[in-house]
């Protein structure tokens, strides 16, 4: 059961099929937007997939249309610490992109937003559904990004293409995403689950320690010399970001409908 409602379903499901392991993010009520309960469920899952000698590829969905909205902002919520945030959150980007040794794949059922978004670009590859959407939802709430995605988007896609698409604050589609980069294949919405685990299950055929040391040599590409203070400092300015004047303007705008006038401060 889950600590956020005694008498909800966990908010993540874990599957297997053979070597793989399915991770389903399962707050479809709330579009899986990132609670920290979920993020420490991810965290802890790759961590044990990571060091089960059976499980070869770890793939992360959504369940229902969205893969996910981003951080949970509901009003009213509990929040953690400023501090117990950030370093979850190192744990998140640095298990998959550092400590794990195992291919990651994202599989991208929906919508993927700001902190959605940065999951899905901390993973090793990436295919979407034909219907899935992406925006990068920080400059919209007067902020700069977070979990990684200063570093995992220009990697991908190249500094210009980055700075467009983080700056642009435009929703864009599949086929965008592919041709940006973003994404490495698109699959048919009807069928996207049993195509992105058929994909999972088709990396997992790969001898293990081909897989384990590619991903060992093609992750040191273009590494920061300390990843975790790399998204230690996002973080900060993330909650600078939305502490100003600015970001509160962004964010009321947003509720009243209307364009923001921003002031500098």
């Amino acid at each position: 059961m889950s600590a956020e409602n005694p008498l909800s379903e966990p908010v993540l499901l874990e599957e297997t099929r053979g070597n793989t392991r399915i991770l389903r993010l399962n707050r479809a009520d709330k579009k899986n937007a990132m609670s920290g309960e979920l993020t420490e469920a991810i965290v802890c899952a790759i961590d044990k997939a990571s060091n089960e000698p059976s499980i070869r590829v770890i793939g992360i969905t959504g369940n229902g249309d969205t893969f996910c909205a981003g951080a949970d902002l509901s009003p009213g919520k509990r929040r953690d610490s400023a501090e117990d945030t950030i370093e979850r959150v190192v744990q998140l980007v640095t298990g998959i992109k550092v400590h794990c040794e195992k291919p990651v794949i994202a599989g991208i059922n929906g919508l993927a937003i700001g902190a959605g978004l940065s999951l899905a670009m901390c993973c090793d590859m990436r295919m979407a559904s034909s219907t899935a959407t992406f925006h990068p939802g920080y400059a919209r709430v007067g902020t700069s990004p977070d979990c990684g995605l200063t570093w995992t988007l220009p990697q991908t896609v190249g500094h210009e293409q980055a700075m467009r698409f983080l700056l642009e604050v435009e929703f864009i589609d599949a086929q965008k995403a592919l041709a940006m980069g973003m994404i490495g294949s698109v699959s048919p919405a009807e069928n996207f689950d049993e195509a992105f685990v058929a994909y999972c299950e088709k990396i997992a055929q790969i001898a293990p320690l081909a897989a384990t040391q590619t991903k060992a040599q093609i992750s040191q590409v273009g590494l920061p010399d300390d990843l975790a203070a790399v998204v230690r400092n996002e973080l900060r300015l993330t909650g600078k970001g939305l502490a100003s004047r600015d970001g509160k303007e962004a964010r009321k705008a947003i509720f009243e409908k209307r364009s923001p006038q921003f002031s500098g401060d």
